[in-house]
């Protein structure tokens, strides 16, 4: 007769089958989205593209209000009782009928910016989706908190499979512009039915405010963090275009861009899964510094090799890819993927700062961040745009994370040196594999083609990272390998 599996255990299990449920659904999501816009673009105009483009300017920034952090609250906050739940969820739709009656207000203001009158009609009846948006936050909120991130990654696949089919089809019948926003809307309404039949709650009106004065005030910490971060995280694209003009803002916008690929999808795909484990354990401060500890190593494995990597290839890649007028981009891609590698383990230090019910501490870090980021933006854009990109490195390791870092292992009880060793085995591999990839670019000779010398420094990097990390580090890997395994068990 098998005993039952330790709550730390299925812990792990569901932390583990909530990556695979997660990504396999975003992966096959993004190859969908990417081949259905290869399509729908040859039936649309880049006037109808544009059009919704500029709505998007204004809605997009009213979606990081849209929950106004209710999810989160509801995650993390685990003595919510039925009837707060559900008073929270009639806030939400109070929230979403307010963004919903202000676009129909503004739309006409957003469109006279623009000097498009298309777009008024655009912004008020996409406005709709902030109204489902907040059906779904209550039942969204809850399978989160109960780790079921297999119905999760259903919603979001069947939310991407619905938009899909229905652009697909308005496009191919001459609704232009009309197509890709239906197709979101349509989208977002399958998804919504999904959840609330998956994970049903009732809904109250937000009466007896003072019950969940405390939870909104939380939601309300994480609506001003996401804002702050949404303003310094583009700032340095407002700066560029401004004072160093187009050209400069192309390429370090490309270079932003190929740097953050490999970065960004890991950190987004651990990010979307890792707050709920947190909150799952936030009064165990030995279980979180494990799952720190371990999060973070096994980032740092996969981001730390491809961030250094992009920043040793940069010259032959855009070369050989673009072609020698994006020249340009060389040096910012460089410099931007080497800042890659901190913003990627950084990540979770908020996530443990929330999850364990400091969302005001986080809300202050971020908005500090505000402030630091965009005038060392600015100070460095006399450099031109790699030195906006150097900004980046300098900034954000050396002035932004260290705050973070401090505060987040002082509610774990983590030594630094506890942290720095979960560092090690990547940041040691990675260091091989830089000096083995220049000890080849030296003694490559420049006769060869370029695409063989790319090849070649790409193949040694790999082989290499390889070598020291299951040679120097075997237990390690294979002890967050056997937590891998141990799903299928």
């Amino acid at each position: 007769m098998q005993s039952e599996p330790s709550p730390a255990r299925e812990l792990d299990r569901s932390l583990v089958r909530g990556l695979a449920w997660t990504g396999t659904t975003r992966w096959a999501t993004q190859i969908l989205t990417w081949a259905s816009t290869l399509v729908v673009a040859k039936l649309l105009a880049p006037t109808d593209y544009g059009l919704v483009g500029m709505a998007m300017v204004y809605l997009g920034l009213m979606q990081l209000v849209n929950e106004f952090g209710l999810g989160l609250t509801i995650v993390q906050r685990r003595d919510l009782d039925g009837d707060q739940i559900a008073r929270l969820g009639g806030f939400a739709l109070v929230i979403g009928c307010v963004l919903i009656g202000l676009s129909a207000a503004l739309s006409g203001a957003v469109a006279r910016f623009f000097g498009e009158p298309a777009v008024r009609p655009i912004v008020v009846v996409w406005s709709l989706a902030f109204l489902m948006a907040a059906a779904q936050t209550v039942p969204r909120a809850l399978l989160r908190r109960d780790l079921d991130f297999r119905r999760l990654a259903w919603a979001d696949g069947a939310e991407a499979f619905a938009a899909t089919v229905t652009t697909l089809t308005l496009a191919a019948t001459g609704f232009r512009y009309w197509a890709l926003v239906f197709g979101t809307l349509a989208g977002r309404l399958t998804s919504t039915i999904l959840t609330c039949v998956w994970r049903p709650h009732r809904v109250a009106w937000p009466s007896r405010f003072s019950s969940i004065a405390t939870a909104v005030t939380f939601g309300w910490h994480v609506v001003v963090g996401t804002l702050a971060w949404y303003f310094y995280d583009n700032a340095d694209f407002a700066i560029v275009g401004r004072v160093l003009g187009k050209a400069a803002l192309g390429a370090y916008t490309l270079g932003w861009t190929i740097a953050s690929i490999p970065v960004d999808r890991v950190t987004a795909l651990v990010g979307s899964v890792t707050l709920p484990v947190f909150s799952a354990v936030q009064h165990d401060r030995p279980a979180l510094q494990r799952y720190l500890r371990n999060l973070t190593e096994a980032l740092a494995l996969i981001t730390f090799p491809a961030a250094v990597g992009i920043a040793l290839v940069a010259d032959e890649f855009v070369l050989l890819a673009l072609g020698d007028r994006w020249r340009p981009a060389i040096l910012p891609l460089r410099l931007l993927a080497l800042a890659a590698a901190s913003r990627s383990i950084s990540a979770l230090l908020p996530q443990v700062i929330i999850a364990t019910g400091h969302s005001k501490r986080s809300m202050q870090f971020t908005i500090l961040a505000a402030f630091v980021l965009p005038a060392l933006f600015y100070f460095g854009s006399h450099w031109g745009a790699a030195g906006v990109a150097a900004a980046w490195l300098v900034g954000h390791p050396l002035l932004v994370m260290p705050l973070v870092l401090v505060y987040a292992l002082r509610l774990t009880d983590l030594s630094l040196g506890g942290y720095l060793r979960s560092l090690r085995p990547a940041a040691g591999a990675t260091l091989a594999m830089a000096a083995a990839v220049l000890a080849v670019r030296w003694s490559t000779p420049l006769s060869w083609p370029l695409s063989v010398r790319l090849a070649a420094h790409v193949l040694v990097g790999v082989a290499v990272y390889a070598a020291v990390v299951y040679g120097a580090h075997r237990r390690r890997v294979q002890a967050l390998w056997a937590v891998v395994r141990a799903v299928r068990e």
